[in-house]
């Protein structure tokens, strides 16, 4: 009998790990932009957490496998729409107030 964990646990560790750490910088940074990179690692910890439970049942689970593809292509999706949203936003804060002055 072999101790330590086996490659399931690790990547549950993993996950769990990825998750807390970008709740975290989520939670202690104010920038924008980084706020939205932690929300990426926290999804990505959430979907490698996914992936491991799916793999601890002989023939992997499909339901949760479909729901890691749509969780990745919206992932995708909310970080293009997070991004144009912070450059507009950083873009509104640049520009100086306009009066009308003829």
């Amino acid at each position: 009998m072999e101790a330590g964990i086996d490659i399931v646990s690790w990547y549950l560790l993993i996950g769990t790990v990825m998750t807390i750490f970008g709740i975290v910088r989520l939670l202690l940074v104010r920038d924008l932009l980084a706020r939205l990179i932690a929300l990426d690692v926290t999804g990505i910890g959430v979907l490698v957490s996914l992936v491991a439970l799916a793999a601890r049942s002989e023939p992997t689970d499909p339901v949760l496998q479909a729901l890691v593809i749509t969780g990745l292509v919206i992932a995708v999706a909310f970080t293009g729409l997070g991004a144009v949203l912070i450059r507009r936003l950083e873009g509104l804060q640049e520009d100086p107030p306009r009066g009308d002055h003829q």
